[in-house]
């Protein structure tokens, strides 16, 4: 069964002073000839498991793709693309190449389709919060409400024919952690196509891509972590060629004095974490992206508005948890969910 956890994320720090590591391949048996590596980049460890006589190149490709878009990508990497368009918002657009400038596009139309559940300009709350932190020092409210007024992704300026990406006011930033994997997972699947590969599975942090099924025809199997308890499933999902992402208030989080949680997943319409009702939310979609675009989407929108957001995406399906534990997934799961001990779950049609 493959885990849908995600590593601790490094402090800021080390995440600007590290590079994506080369790949650790490690040949194994595993229902037949596997391949399997590891690899450090955008902030976490990734892992893939390749089956096929091409495993052991395409993983070679593979984290080669990875490396070169965490150096793209990365706002914590002062060389990247994205590190440049902050450092120039307010001032004039700043060269860009394609890559960059088709995650952008994409992340506008995320933040079109969910407004005000999504926004890639939320840099500036999430620098102020700075959740996954040790400790929490509250924002000042007005503090949060000059951060809430630089988030806006229609300041965010694409021109498609340099290409070219700007901010147009000064204190603005780009932050792609709701995205990047996803877009990132998606390349992952290409590589692996282009290689011949028809059974591989890639655990980008979390961001879980199953390319085909299992050797043995089988589908793979995806475990969701249980919220409140690290040592059990809450159930997993049996999936082929497809991807699931989590998001949820356990991944990165901090308590205060008083026991409350303050999680990392920011709501940007309210500058605060969100408070949706729901502690997890795993979308299942045949792409990484936007699996991965929406599990934040719909956790920060809550059930009723976040069903309203999957009717745009077909074959698009998710595993809710509420505050209260209890597990509602969507029609597309019925025969490919299975709940984990102790828990029980209702199908919303």
């Amino acid at each position: 069964m493959v885990q849908n956890r995600v590593a601790a994320r490094r402090s800021d720090a080390d995440r600007s002073s590290i590079r994506a590591r080369r790949c650790t391949l490690d040949a194994t048996q595993e229902s037949g000839p596997s391949v399997r590596a590891t690899q450090f980049a955008m902030g976490t460890i990734m892992s893939y498991t390749v089956f096929g006589p091409a495993a052991r190149a395409s993983l070679a490709a593979a984290c080669g793709e990875i490396e070169r878009l965490d150096s793209l990508l990365s706002r914590f990497s002062a060389d990247s693309e994205i590190a440049r368009i902050n450092r120039g918002a307010g001032r004039e657009p700043v060269p860009i190449g394609p890559q960059t400038h088709a995650v952008l596009l994409e992340a506008s139309a995320f933040s079109r389709r969910c407004p005000d559940c999504f926004a890639v300009t939320v840099g500036p709350l999430v620098d102020l919060w700075n959740i996954g932190v040790k400790s929490l020092h509250r924002p000042d409210q007005s503090k949060i409400e000059q951060a809430r007024g630089l988030v806006n992704d229609g300041d965010l300026i694409l021109d498609p024919l340099k290409p070219s990406a700007g901010l147009r006011r000064a204190g603005q930033s780009v932050d792609l952690g709701a995205i990047g994997k996803g877009f990132a997972g998606d390349r992952i699947r290409e590589v692996f196509h282009r290689c011949g590969i028809r059974a591989a599975y890639a655990n980008l942090g979390g961001n879980v891509v199953a390319v085909g099924s299992r050797p043995d025809g089988l589908p793979w199997r995806i475990g969701i972590q249980h919220p409140r308890d690290t040592d059990r499933l809450i159930g997993c999902v049996s999936v082929v060629d497809r991807s699931a992402v989590t998001s949820g208030d356990y991944q990165r989080y901090v308590t205060d004095s008083r026991g409350n949680r303050h999680h990392h997943i920011l709501d940007p319409s309210t500058g605060y974490p969100a408070d949706s009702g729901l502690i997890s939310v795993t979308v299942v979609s045949p792409g990484a992206m936007v699996a991965d675009a929406l599990a934040t989407a719909l956790f920060v929108a809550g059930i009723e508005r976040g069903l309203e957001l999957l009717e745009h995406y077909p074959g698009t399906d998710a595993v809710f948890v509420h505050s209260d534990l209890r597990v509602s997934i969507t029609a597309g799961l019925k025969h490919r969910f299975q709940a984990g001990q102790n828990t029980e779950f209702t199908i919303m049609d």
